[in-house]
């Protein structure tokens, strides 16, 4: 899982889909151009909150993935804790195989 989701992080960033650090995802999130938001795992309490937050407000998907080091190496970025994807297509692919290949919003 891991490997794929890096991957398509890594494809997400070649595409030029990908929205790197928190101010320029919380700015396109409130022109609703993110579908999905990658919070690395060792990011701050304070930044996880806030995100969150934003991302209930938003309606737009969050997942804590990762580490901030492996997370921006793979974007091409450094130290990145957020990540926003504004492709829909790709956003959705990252969330189903992190839920375990099953379609997302689907039971």
């Amino acid at each position: 899982m891991i490997n794929k989701v890096n991957g398509l992080l890594g494809i997400s960033s070649k595409a030029g889909a990908v929205l790197a650090g928190t101010d320029l995802v919380l700015e396109e999130m409130s022109k609703k151009r993110v579908f999905l938001v990658v919070v690395a795992g060792d990011a701050s309490e304070k930044t996880i909150k806030n995100i969150k937050y934003y991302c209930d407000k938003e309606k737009v998907e969050m997942i804590v993935y990762g580490d901030i080091n492996n997370n921006s190496k793979v974007i091409g970025k450094h130290n990145k804790a957020v990540i926003g994807i504004n492709d829909k297509n790709l956003a959705d692919a990252i969330q189903k195989v992190i839920h375990g290949g099953e379609e997302f919003g689907k039971n």
